[in-house]
């Protein structure tokens, strides 16, 4: 595990602080924590959803993703479905989907974007199991700081926008991953065995974010990288009233 944790640790401009693992392993956060855990998923799942449909492929195949997502967005967003009905579900697309002509990195990004969301819709999957089977209740809880945070700094102009948001994107997974780690050996047997389970592939998930965003820039993006990784660490370090699975220090 070190050897896969290195290059994140690296990555990432500060560890997790104790403050934070201290609120996050108290039972009485576990819901909150399980639950946001759950959310990140599908908005992971989401803004690899939205790449693919905005730089890479046509309405027909955009709308294929969109089809993918529905039953899950269905269930967080308006409630309707069950932890029954998404078992039933196929983890997969209903067509194949390829890469406009016009788009040189289209299909290296749909590759690489379609196995992510794969991964996280199974990653939402199995968290809801573990709140299924603990018996806790689903509701809505508001999202926090952190992503906004990141994306607030997003050039707004091409190909900038489509290379900061990757390396926005190769943080997140990076924090994830570093995360679920720190926390494992604080959690019961379950749990611990789940976030352990989750580390390889929220570390490939960071790779693959941050070389599309050095492949698509075709230059050093170095300062760039180093920019995002200082507002990251600012939202990581800083306090933060509302505690979720990527916030600040909580407020005492």
């Amino acid at each position: 595990m070190k050897e896969l944790l290195a290059p994140i640790n690296n990555f990432l401009h500060c560890s997790t602080p104790d403050e934070w693992v201290d609120a996050a392993v108290k039972s009485e956060n576990r819901t909150v924590l399980l639950t946001d855990h759950m959310i990140c998923e599908l908005k992971a799942a989401q803004t690899a959803m939205w790449l693919i449909r905005r730089y890479a492929v046509d309405k027909e195949s955009g709308d294929a993703l969109l089809a993918w997502l529905a039953p899950y967005e269905d269930f967080i967003y308006r409630k309707n479905g069950s932890f029954e009905s998404l078992s039933k579900l196929k983890n997969g697309l209903s067509k194949q989907i390829k890469a406009r002509e016009d788009s040189p990195y289209g299909q290296d990004l749909i590759d690489k974007m379609v196995l992510l969301i794969k991964e996280e819709l199974h990653h939402f999957y199995q968290v809801l199991e573990i709140i299924t089977a603990r018996d806790i209740k689903y509701d809505n809880i508001s999202a926090g700081r952190y992503a906004k945070g990141l994306i607030k700094h997003v050039k707004n102009h091409e190909p900038d926008t489509l290379i900061d948001k990757l390396i926005c994107g190769a943080y997140i997974e990076a924090r994830s991953c570093e995360r679920f780690a720190k926390l494992a050996p604080h959690l019961d047997t379950e749990l611990e065995k789940f976030y352990i389970s989750l580390l390889r592939s929220e570390a490939r998930h960071y790779q693959d974010y941050l070389t599309l965003a050095e492949q698509i820039a075709g230059q050093d993006i170095s300062q760039r990288i180093e920019f995002f990784g200082q507002v990251e660490a600012e939202l990581i370090l800083s306090t933060d009233k509302d505690f979720k699975f990527h916030s600040g220090v909580p407020a005492s």
